[in-house]
């Protein structure tokens, strides 16, 4: 028994041409992710939030008109 020799079953032209589609396929994939992250972080997008108030009485468009007419009334009364 002699000593033991590996033997590629493949060809050198071989192994070389797989060596360069693994390094061609890293490539394409790094100039992938390099133009996926190349904006960064978007902020994110916030609706505003819209409060509604309810009026709590229906007197206030009133009221107004009420006190002038009083103070009206006071002052023609002064003279």
């Amino acid at each position: 028994m002699g000593a033991l020799k590996l033997r590629n079953s493949a060809p050198k032209g071989r192994i070389l041409e797989d060596t360069m589609k693994k390094l061609a396929l890293a490539a394409a994939i790094s100039v992938a992710a390099t133009s996926a992250f190349a904006g960064g972080m978007a902020e994110p997008v916030l609706e505003p939030v819209v409060i509604v108030e309810d009026t709590s009485t229906s007197a206030g468009g009133i009221l107004v008109p009420i006190l002038a007419l009083i103070l009206i009334a006071a002052a023609v009364a002064a003279d």
